[in-house]
């Protein structure tokens, strides 16, 4: 059921047994896995059914590494989350994503691949996937398309891999009705959860307690307790509850938003592809989202190219995926951006820096390049439009998306403004290392080989990234992962394999927050497979008669392991 928290009683204290704080997709996947369990729980989302701008206002703060966009113009504040302007994109982390690699300090997670697969099956049906299959033939051959066509990689130092799009789903929406008839769950709207007390020997949570932008104030009580507001709110909320915990709740190592990871996202090179493979829509991201002529059995599918797992390590780099993207007449220009902005809004991102009245102004100077953009990219065109439109293809460009290498000064910390709420508003430092432009270099330079042995295209190559600074043109891709990592040293993460902070008998974490290493695929099905292994979790300690025992006694930090990248960096 739904509760708006702004016409609660004031002062109401709510007892459950799990609290969920947030709404977005780990947090309603935890919750609709209870309420089929029949188990208690609260959620506690801080937006509503919509956006609004007070609320958005709450996710605003400073930048002060690499230049980079994250406040309410790129995160949805509201039920639902950042499922709310998710693209989609599917894809299991790879198995060596998982390992610990000797050139990647601060990689490996506490288990392999092996663990998640049954979640990653069941995640399926939570995203509205279609069948547990990424192998390529079996797709290409379903679509049965000329345009649609496995690329020849005979040298087997480049692989290609395969995604599947979510509906998108959208939380808030998608399973709304099932959240308003629930009768285990509740879910609290407009509920900002402002600060987290623990018992008085630190060693269990005892409640939370909560304020909404009106001004009402309630507490909710509870056995277990999640986080789940995401890899820069959870950071933040953590840090901010300090009147018992000087350095912030599960930070007395320090590590609480350390490792924040990002995947940098650029467009390099120029192709000049060869025929037929101008028009082949399997590798080029223009024809992705949800493209009809790229779907087969009702699920919608888009390759891409990575660096075998052997070359990555014997070139000592990162993982990344890498497409093809085509260069459409419109590309690039003003009236291409303001419709991108336009399609934004529609999904609850806000530019403050580009009012709606201005974009309009921008597609009236600008007809031909909005009319263009829009045929290429939104409309499909059929016919002879098509055709034409084919006939322009000849060059594209390579987008790239890299893992980001684990760094302890890459962190989200706490800014001196405060939000609405008397909250300290959050700083984020957001910083790539050599690792990151060695691999941009190496995987273009390999995968530009590959296509230009094979006959795909002739490729001209950028100046290589590393030795100078990165772009203007290097953006993220609002995945905000790692700052909450998970180690079984207290020492290296904050939450155990379990996903139970370090040091508290009754607090979890769930989201891309707690990854050590983030891959180069989607997190969101890995981060939905997490929540659906911790509820699994949570199910079998809610059912013993010491649920809410304490923590162990803190064990001495253990030592860092050689080489490796520690938290200790002021």
């Amino acid at each position: 059921m739904f509760c708006d928290a702004r016409r609660v009683d004031d002062a109401m204290v709510a007892k459950t047994t799990v609290c969920i704080i947030g709404g977005g997709a780990a947090g309603l996947t935890m919750a609709l896995e209870f309420e089929r369990r029949g188990i208690d729980a609260v959620v506690l989302e801080s937006g509503g059914m919509s956006p609004d701008p007070h609320t958005m206002d709450l996710y605003r703060g400073e930048n002060v590494g690499i230049p980079y966009h994250f406040g309410d113009n790129y995160r949805s504040r509201f039920l639902g989350g950042c499922s709310n302007c998710w693209g989609g994109w599917c894809r299991p982390m790879d198995a060596e994503d998982f390992g610990k690699r000797d050139w990647v300090p601060g990689s490996g997670w506490p288990f392999g691949i092996e663990e998640l697969e049954p979640y990653y099956a069941r995640s399926h049906q939570v995203l509205k996937l279609g069948p547990v299959n990424y192998e390529m033939d079996h797709w290409v051959s379903a679509i049965g398309r000329r345009d649609v066509r496995r690329m020849p990689l005979p040298s087997g130092e480049v692989q290609d891999s395969l995604s599947q799009f979510s509906l998108p789903v959208r939380f808030g929406k998608h399973y709304r009705r099932e959240l308003k008839a629930a009768r285990h769950v509740r879910v609290f709207l407009h509920a900002n959860v402002t600060d987290i007390e623990t018992e008085a020997d630190g060693r269990a949570v005892k409640r939370v307690h909560v304020r909404t932008l009106t001004g009402k104030r309630m507490t909710v009580e509870a056995r277990q307790f999640v986080l789940a507001c995401g890899g820069i709110e959870n950071a933040r909320l953590l840090l901010a509850c300090n009147k018992q915990h000087a350095a912030g709740l599960g930070n007395a190592n320090g590590l609480v938003g350390r490792y924040f990871m990002e995947h940098p996202r650029l467009l390099l090179g120029k192709l000049t592809l060869r025929e037929p493979w101008r028009r082949n829509k399997l590798y080029d991201i223009m024809f992705h989202y949800l493209n009809r002529a790229v779907k087969a059995n009702g699920t919608h599918i888009a390759a891409q190219l990575t660096v075998a797992p052997a070359v990555q390590k014997r070139e000592r780099m990162l993982n990344a995926r890498i497409w093809f993207s085509s260069i459409f007449p419109g590309e690039g220009t003003a009236a291409a951006d303001a419709l991108k902005r336009m399609k934004f809004r529609l999904h609850g991102k806000i530019d403050p820096n580009h009012s709606l009245l201005r974009d309009l102004g921008i597609l009236a100077r600008e007809p031909l390049n909005a009319a263009n953009f829009v045929a290429a990219r939104q409309l499909r065109p059929v016919g002879f439009l098509k055709e034409m439109h084919f006939q322009m293809i000849k060059e594209a460009q390579f987008q790239m998306i890299c893992e980001p290498a684990p760094d302890p000064d890459s962190r989200i910390s706490l800014a001196d403004s405060r939000d609405a709420l008397g909250m300290p508003r959050v700083r984020v430092d957001w910083r790539l290392g050599d690792l990151v432009k060695h691999t941009f270099d190496r995987t273009v330079a390999i995968v530009g080989k590959e296509i230009s042995d094979a006959g795909i295209a002739d490729v001209t190559y950028d100046p290589p990234q590393l030795g100078r600074a990165w772009p203007e043109a290097i953006e993220g891709t609002w995945h905000h992962m790692g700052t909450t990592r998970m180690n079984d040293s207290p020492a290296l993460g904050v939450v155990d394999p379990h996903c139970r902070m370090h040091g508290l008998g009754n607090m979890y974490v769930a989201g891309s927050s707690v990854f050590p290493t983030a891959g180069a695929n989607f997190p969101t099905i890995t981060l939905v497979a997490l929540a659906l292994r911790l509820s699994d979790h949570l199910a079998v300690q809610v059912a013993q008669p010491d649920a809410m025992a304490q923590a162990p006694a803190a064990r001495a930090a253990e030592p860092a392991e050689s080489g490796a990248l520690v938290h200790a960096r002021s």
